[in-house]
């Protein structure tokens, strides 16, 4: 059976081996592998249970900012795409306005599709769409 012990517990467990026991009486009471309680001892070695917290706090913030850092990518590179057509960026006219408007994604992805790299004059990527 798998059990799941807090950060508070482990260096609790922890604790007991600095003040003197051996280490396979400990794995035996708290039915864990010596494989588990040294792998506990070089991550949560020396910390106290506030330092655990912390580190949980300070995991979960981390994976926090790198999601929100991939979204940030993701909009970036949307973005590029969706402006790399070829054109320079200029101010639309009003009648080029409302031609992009109707047309909407699908005259972009088109220019994409015929001004990609890589790809000859007059040929399109073909990527099982319709354009």
């Amino acid at each position: 059976m798998k059990r799941r012990f807090t950060e508070e517990q482990i260096i609790g467990i922890l604790r007991e081996q600095e003040a003197g026991a051996a280490v396979q009486e400990i794995t035996r009471r708290h039915g864990i592998s010596e494989q588990s309680f040294y792998r506990w001892k070089s991550k949560y070695g020396g910390m106290e249970a506030s330092d655990a917290r912390h580190l949980k706090e300070l995991k979960a913030e981390n994976a926090k900012l790198k999601r929100l850092l991939a979204g940030a990518h993701l909009d970036n590179a949307a973005l590029e795409a969706s402006h790399s057509d070829g054109r320079e960026a200029r101010p639309a006219e009003s009648g080029e306005a409302s031609r992009q408007s109707e047309s909407g994604f699908a005259s972009g992805l088109g220019a994409w599709l015929q001004s990609a790299p890589g790809v000859p004059p007059g040929r399109t990527r073909s990527f099982g769409l319709a354009v």
